[in-house]
């Protein structure tokens, strides 16, 4: 086995252990980093190793990169996103959505179910915090739904699953992530929103199939519930004015973005803009909540930068190594062709997803497979898309899904860890075959994007 693949193997070994010991990711990352520095340097300079590794030159990336990061106009968008989605939290607007649709779905067997789902479309469409948006679902729909005695795993992963959705469906802080790392034209923050539009509608649709298929074939898991009224003009009236702002901000952003009147960094403040004007009218706004957005805002962007730190300076001391020529030559050499690599990458992808967040899995692995693809002649658009789909799968996988956490936090007492992980084992498969069915189907992901190029 060659050195380089010797130092690659140890760089990752190390950061795994070091994971191991508590130490939040960005110290780790960094920590890596300094450690494989010093055996970097002492190969060279005492051992004659003949590694890329050049101390001065090297080290003297990282700076230039953390620079980079910090002047990237693309990343300007990130605590804008955050922001909107932290203060359309604060407007009250799901609470409306829940309560009139309740009544809109209610006479249908599993008609809560399909209620969470909407409103998590609606809710992922306006923000990318996974936390926040969880939370919310949780707290509006899991009483309501084991009060109508609806099986509590169906319930639990049910909004658990769905809050998710936020992290795919555009305008997502993750695809901003991913767009920044590529930092490729054919890869913009814009093409990968309208890649990620319609895979992210699909997986919302194939979830309300579920919700609906389920309770059909198993009429106990989601009982009709009684004394619903039924639907009229009346409720039709009311459930549209309760969508009504939730739409307008969605045009706002989304519409601005794919008719290409504004970029996404002028976007993310639209949405900003859009959701302060929603706490406003719906009275749901003072300098308290202003105050904690702005707070939230602050810690939630801070804490995604400091891991990016890190991960630069553990990118620039692999490459170093030679990391990005060890693992371009392992996937060329697998003896599966090009769809075998594609496959081996997102399989590598899921189980890491167990361990790791999705932000040190982009901003490390990302960066590394992305040119095996292109050279491969693969669309970046349509594989990033999948890389995304395959990573929404790590919010829900033990023992690290942290949408398992924030549901846990808020789920009533007689919920236990075992209904919840019962209940979104079918929502992790659901998002399993939807990452089928875009692979087989490149087009779900590329089509937006070849009609805004042309």
């Amino acid at each position: 086995m060659e050195l380089e693949t010797l130092f690659v193997i140890g760089m990752f070994a190390t950061f795994g252990v070091l994971l191991l010991t508590g130490y939040p990711v960005a110290w780790v990352l960094g920590g890596t980093a300094v450690i494989w520095t010093v055996i970097g340097v002492v190969a060279v300079d005492q051992f004659g190793a003949s590694l890329w590794f050049d101390y001065p030159s090297s080290m003297g990336l990282v700076p230039e990169r953390i620079w980079s990061i910090v002047e990237s106009p693309t990343l300007v968008a990130l605590p804008m996103f955050i922001f909107m989605g932290i203060m359309l939290d604060q407007s009250g607007v799901a609470e409306r959505l829940m309560t009139s649709m309740v009544k809109l779905f209610g006479n249908v067997r599993g008609g809560f179910a399909v209620t969470v789902i909407v409103i998590g479309v609606l809710l992922a469409a306006t923000t990318g915090i996974i936390g926040a948006s969880v939370v919310l679902l949780g707290m509006l729909s899991l009483p309501v739904m084991l009060q109508s005695k609806y099986d509590k795993g169906f319930a639990v992963g049910t909004a658990c699953a769905t809050g998710t959705l936020g992290i795919l469906i555009p305008p997502s802080i993750m695809l901003v992530l991913m767009a920044d790392r590529l930092a490729v034209p054919e890869a913009s923050v814009g093409d990968l929103f309208m890649g990620a539009f319609l895979p992210g509608l699909l997986l919302g649709t194939m979830y309300v199939a579920y919700a609906l298929i389920r309770p059909f074939l198993q009429p106990k898991v989601a009982p009709v519930p009684e004394g619903i009224e039924k639907v009229s003009w009346g409720l039709v009236w009311e459930v549209f004015k309760a969508v009504l702002p939730t739409a307008a901000l969605i045009l706002g952003v989304l519409g601005s973005i794919f008719a290409g009147i504004a970029t996404p960094t002028e976007a993310s403040g639209v949405g900003a803009l859009g959701a302060l004007i929603l706490a406003l009218a719906a009275r749901r706004l003072n300098l308290e909540v202003l105050r904690s957005s702005l707070y939230q805002t602050t810690r939630t962007s801070a804490f995604i930068f400091a891991i990016f730190l890190g991960a630069t300076a553990f990118s620039v001391v692999l490459r170093g190594l030679g990391g990005d020529v060890v693992i371009k030559d392992a996937l060329l050499g697998l003896p599966f062709g090009p769809d075998g690599v594609i496959l081996t990458i997102l399989f590598a992808v899921f189980l890491l997803g167990f361990f790791l967040d999705w932000v040190e899995i982009t901003l490390i692995i990302l960066p590394l497979v992305a040119p095996v693809v292109q050279h491969l002649g693969f669309d970046l658009v349509w594989f990033t898309i999948l890389f995304a789909m395959c990573l929404q799968t790590s919010f829900l996988t033990p023992p690290v899904g942290f949408a398992l956490f924030y549901i846990k936090g808020v789920a009533p007492p007689e919920i236990k860890v075992t209904d919840i992980y019962r209940g979104v084992v079918p929502y992790i498969l659901i998002q399993l075959a939807a990452l089928a069915i875009v692979f087989l189907i490149p087009s779900i992901a590329t089509w937006l994007p070849s009609i805004a190029a042309n």
